[in-house]
This record gives structure tokens, sequence and C-alpha cells, in this order.
């Protein structure tokens, strides 16, 4: 009795999936190679440029007066740190992104001594009438 071997019946028959197989060239057949031609295309670079009646313009508060940098929450006082002169009785604005407060001048100090004016470079103590934040800035009106 001869036996016989059991031949797989799962032979897989597909191609590997991803990777192109490449069949043998046969002796004496010449290897062609298509060669593409380049495409020379001059692409201009084109910006939209808006009319001049629809150009996005910021609404002006006031003048810019210094910048919110900290505040004390027990006493309700802002740190203000001034690039034009403020006197007390100007009224400022002080504007970010959750802030939006409109006041007089009440009440400046600096070094816990109160005074009437302050200058440029100066920074201040102001008291506010309500929460403002690091990086707010300060407009006069």
């Amino acid at each position: 009795m001869a036996l016989k071997k059991k031949l797989s019946t799962r032979k897989s028959l597909r191609k590997p999936q991803g990777k192109k197989v490449k069949k043998a060239a046969k002796k004496g057949a010449k290897k062609t190679v298509k060669k593409t031609p380049k495409k020379l295309s001059i692409k201009k670079k084109t910006t939209k440029k808006r009319p001049a009646s629809k150009k996005l313009v910021k609404k002006q508060e006031g003048k810019l007066v210094g910048l919110i940098t900290h505040y004390f929450p027990h006493v309700q006082a802002a740190v203000i740190k001034l690039k034009e002169p403020l006197v007390m009785g100007n009224t400022v604005k002080i504007k970010g992104y959750t802030t939006d407060l409109t006041q007089i001048i009440t009440s400046m100090q600096i070094d816990r001594v109160d005074i009437s004016s302050a200058k440029k470079g100066d920074e201040i103590g102001l008291q506010v009438s309500s929460r403002v934040r690091q990086g707010d800035k300060v407009y006069k009106l």
C-alpha cells in the first residue's frame, strides 16, 4: 500500500496585498520603461483681497493707558502697569475676554500711599468695583 500525501486544499492563490509582485522577464526580452512627461505648470499665487469697505475694524474703546498685572480679591484692588499718565477723577474702561467694566477713579495708591496722579511707567493700585483679570487692558475715556 502506498501512502498518499494529502495535499492541502487551502493554498492561497491570492497575491500579497500592498506589494506588487514582478513577473520574471523572458530571456532575450527587452525591458520597456514608460516615461511620463513632466508637467510644466506655473501656478500663480493668488491672495484674495478684501475691498476697503469690508475690512474688519476694531472698535476703539479709548486711549490705551495700561495693563492689569494682578488682582487682589479680598480688597477688590487691581495693580496696573501704566503706559500713559492717569489722574484722579478720570473715567477708565477695563476690557478683557470676560471683563467689561467702566468706572471713575476714586482711589489710587503707590506702595500703600494715596496719590492724585500717576505718570507713565508707574505701577499703581486701583480700587475696582468688580473682578478683573491679569492681562486685561485699561483704556482712558
